[in-house]
């Protein structure tokens, strides 16, 4: 496939094509997974869709991307997710590509965007801290400044993929003299170096994909402080703001939905008016996700305050366990054996299941969410 207008095309053909490609391309182990695979597993499938011009939905066409309206970036997740396609680790693609697109010097973009859709970078995030989760600005890992690099000391948690990346963009406090938002800097830098200690987290289901990462004396280059000293608060949220979009994507309930429907199916409750009534109730809230997403999208894309990233965050992360939760319960007792899983995971339900908990929590909490919907939309008192 070559460069072209997306958007230009009939949403009916422009799914087809993506379903097609999909049918052709995507490798047979990689369909169905019931969770993120790792790089190396991920990066047949990655260097197809960048090689096709596939791979950044979201970015706009001048650096790679296939500039899609959000209409039609719901078409395209949703053929990738019909064809059983893997996500992959994404920081790149999802939050620091953005950031760099958004805010990222020329230098910045022309060195490290191309280097994201060739697969040569792959990115992980340093911005939780054992005691600045939700509270992201009372971060205390600090960037102490000698000549033209920062030196970095400190400890972030929840770094995703942080073994398998080679590229780290973190948050840290730059300057203590001013208010907590005001002094943090957003800076990339190379990873493993010396200096970083990477320790797995082991996960209830059996997954090592978060770590912690321990910081002392790590190096990165002044040049390579994104949208300026001191101002990385404002780099940061607009990357919050697009992993939001990302964390109420429509692509998640879908997924979820369809893992329902197997489990029905097995269960041999695909006729049960319970069933039926719960599932079209849920049909019924993915489609206003989706409405929702396109909004959102939109109002981010017109350089809005993105207020309704919030709301999607909030509406796609509980439904998606409103409907993991009557699938436990459609599966009944046979649940714990994986009835209604992929044939080569047989706890796959599970999997699902618990996949489906921690999105209220990361990216900001929905408690958050909701008290900068209260506050900045119904204008309640902080």
């Amino acid at each position: 496939m070559t460069t072209q207008d997306w958007n230009a095309m009939p949403d009916e053909e422009f799914r087809r094509t993506i379903a097609d490609f999909c049918a052709r391309n995507l490798p047979g182990d990689l369909r169905g997974l019931p969770n993120r695979v790792s790089w190396v597993k991920a990066k047949p499938w990655y260097l197809i869709l960048s090689r096709a011009g596939l791979l950044a939905p979201a970015w706009p066409a001048e650096y790679g991307g296939m500039g899609l309206t959000p209409g039609k970036h719901i078409i395209y997740l949703e053929e990738l997710d019909r064809s059983g396609a893997p996500q992959m680790p994404d920081h790149g693609l999802i939050t620091v590509g953005p950031a760099l697109i958004m805010h990222g010097s020329e230098t910045q973009k022309r060195k490290y965007l191309p280097r994201i859709l060739s697969g040569e970078d792959v990115w992980t995030q340093g911005f939780s801290e054992p005691n600045a989760g939700s509270d992201l600005a009372s971060l205390r890992t600090e960037g102490r400044v000698e000549g033209d690099e920062i030196i970095i000391n400190g400890q972030k948690i929840w770094t995703s993929w942080a073994r398998e990346a080679n590229k780290l963009f973190i948050l840290v406090r730059t300057n203590k003299q001013v208010k907590k938002q005001a002094g943090i800097s957003f800076v990339l830098t190379d990873l493993p170096q010396p200096g970083i200690t990477v320790r797995p987290i082991n996960m209830i289901d059996g997954r090592d994909a978060f770590n912690q990462t321990f910081y002392d004396n790590a190096r990165a280059k002044l040049e390579d402080v994104v949208g300026g000293l001191d101002k990385g608060w404002t780099v940061a949220q607009s990357l919050l703001g697009a992993e939001r979009l990302w964390a109420g994507s429509p692509r998640h309930a879908l997924k979820f939905l369809a893992v329902l429907e197997r489990t029905a199916e097995a269960a041999g409750r695909s006729d049960d008016p319970v069933y039926l009534d719960r599932h079209a109730q849920f049909v019924m809230d993915v489609e206003d996700l989706g409405c929702l997403y396109r909004r959102a999208a939109h109002s981010m894309g017109e350089g809005g305050r993105g207020y309704e990233v919030s709301m999607l965050k909030i509406w796609q992360t509980e439904l998606s366990q409103r409907i993991m939760q009557f699938a436990l319960d459609i599966a009944a007792d046979s649940g714990a054996l994986g009835l209604g899983a992929a044939p080569d995971d047989p706890l796959a339900i599970l999997h699902s299941y618990i996949e489906s908990r921690p999105p209220t929590i990361y990216g900001g909490t929905v408690q958050i969410q909701r008290n900068i919907l209260s506050k900045n939309v119904l204008g309640l008192p902080s």
